[in-house]
């Protein structure tokens, strides 16, 4: 997009830089390196959950015209595309593609930082900052701290899924600020090794568990903060689920600015919007919607600060791979949407099958029982002609950008309940193939709630896994420039490694 400006500056940058191959770059740079980086990764998040999101900004803005919301980083000066391939599918995972950001390196999905074969470790981009040139780093997630994309900035697995293992590179790293989710296996998946937490103290971390312990970690220090309440599979609640009292991905970003501190060092922060990519697998648009502004919440942060440093930070905002084939637009609303009927929405699937799901099968309620919860919490109205007959409940059924379900609809609906109720969640290998597109392997009552409110918004998913779009990177300050064009996710660590003068 031509000459970069800097955060509070109308003055071109002068960078020039050629990155090149797979791990590496080369070229020359006329720019001061980057003192402060942030990288930002919205897991699951391209092109369609930010256009979403924009969109359904401009519903809650009023008026009957179609409006363009804004993302707040959509308005960052230079704009690039990258590619997300790995090398084993056009249709990767968080392992790999997290693994190519990281190190510049195509493997295997699945894989984190290490050859298919497991005969060839890559170091990080985050590494080589610590080892060379002395940067504090910090790694954040709002899902698990041992989850493959946080895991790719520290760890080196032939197989994502070694969690314990990775908590002890996560401790062996000594990096300096950890901040999310908890732990996935944290003594080992039979329980009878050492704590991982009790690892971290032992190694000098500062290990916060409550808000309060959080609050008072000190700038200098080495920490490893983990949500004092925690969500589905020990992760941070989904946005639009938060409590008032409960800490935002944003607020531990604030507490990584404290704790990397502005000091001689330098710092290298990256988080991850992990969310994002859970809602979209279990196809919740709405949930998708509120935990990419949680991630706009968290970028908005580092342009404070970045406004302060405007000459020495460098922000880049991406996605690994996106999630769920979301598309704008659904067959029967033809050329129409309704993104406002999201705003109808106010739980994620997770919280509902918790909350009230769990509770319908333990007390047998009928469908019309649930049905009750679901015009409160999703909006959705059974149909009138299922009380009522007549041309006027026709009609009513037949409305564009109705919420009222079709007599059709509700006996889909009906069926999935009935499902929950005598099953629940199955294996894809033990379903039908129609079970199975129609409920994936989620609650088949709360995944066709989701459904059936995106299809009313004119928004649709093809899959319950990844696709293989391209994603956007979004870029601002110091040397934001180089990120501009269409190039493969490996040269997101390249670009990195040059304008920093890594090798």
């Amino acid at each position: 997009m031509g000459a970069l400006l800097g955060c509070s500056s109308d003055e071109p940058s002068s960078v020039a830089i050629a990155a090149t191959g797979e791990g590496g770059a080369q070229g020359d740079s006329a720019a001061a390196t980057p003192k402060y980086v942030f990288l930002f990764i919205g897991d699951g998040m391209s092109y369609p959950q930010i256009q979403a999101t924009a969109y359904f900004n401009g519903t809650q803005q009023g008026g009957e015209e179609p409006t363009i919301g804004r993302v707040s980083f959509m308005d960052f000066p230079v704009i690039g595309s990258q590619y997300t391939y790995d090398s084993t599918s056009f249709c990767p995972d968080s392992a790999s593609t997290a693994t190519s950001i990281a190190s510049g390196r195509k493997t295997a999905s699945g894989v984190i930082n290490v050859s298919p074969d497991a005969s060839e470790h890559f170091e990080t981009i985050a590494e080589k900052l610590k080892r060379q040139l002395g940067y504090k780093v910090g790694v954040l997630t709002s899902v698990n701290l041992n989850h493959a994309t946080p895991a790719a900035f520290y760890a080196h697995q032939q197989s994502r899924k070694n969690y314990y293992e990775i908590g002890q590179e996560l401790i062996a790293s000594g990096f300096d600020y950890f901040a999310g989710g908890g732990l996935l296996n944290p003594t080992g998946a039979s329980d009878n090794r050492i704590d991982l937490y009790e690892a971290a103290r032992d190694a000098g971390y500062v290990v916060a568990r409550t808000y309060d312990e959080a609050a008072h970690v000190t700038a200098g220090s080495k920490a490893l903060l983990v949500a004092e309440k925690l969500a589905d599979e020990d992760a941070l609640s989904y946005a639009m689920d938060a409590s008032a009292d409960e800490w935002s991905l944003r607020d531990y970003v604030a507490k990584g600015i404290e704790v990397l501190g502005d000091g001689d060092a330098g710092f290298f922060m990256m988080c991850e919007g992990g969310k994002i990519d859970w809602a979209c697998h279990a196809n919740d648009c709405a949930a998708a919607i509120h935990d990419v502004m949680a991630l706009e919440d968290c970028v908005a942060e580092a342009v404070a600060f970045c406004e302060d440093h405007p000459d020495e930070t460098l922000i880049v905002v991406t996605g690994d791979h996106e999630t769920g084939g979301l598309t704008i637009g659904y067959a029967e609303t033809n050329y129409d949407t309704f993104l406002a009927n999201i705003a109808r929405q106010n739980i994620s699937y997770a919280k509902f099958n918790s909350d009230y799901v769990a509770g319908y099968i333990d007390a047998g309620a009928t469908y019309e029982q649930a049905m009750e919860d679901v015009a409160q919490l999703f909006g959705l109205e059974r149909p009138a002609s299922a009380l009522s007959s007549g041309a006027d409940a026709q009609a009513a059924e037949a409305e564009p950008g109705s919420l009222m379900l079709t007599a059709y609809e509700d006996e889909q609906l009906r069926e999935a309940y009935e499902r929950t109720v005598a099953v629940g969640v199955g294996d894809q290998e033990d379903m039908t193939q129609e079970e199975y597109v129609h409920y994936g392997t989620y609650e088949p009552f709360t995944v066709t709630l989701t459904h059936l409110l995106n299809h009313k918004s004119g928004v649709d998913f093809s899959t319950y896994a990844h696709s293989g779009l391209t994603v956007p990177v979004f870029a601002m300050g110091a040397g934001a420039e180089v990120f501009d064009g269409f190039y493969d996710n490996t040269e997101v660590y390249a670009k990195l490694a040059a304008l920093t003068g890594v090798a």
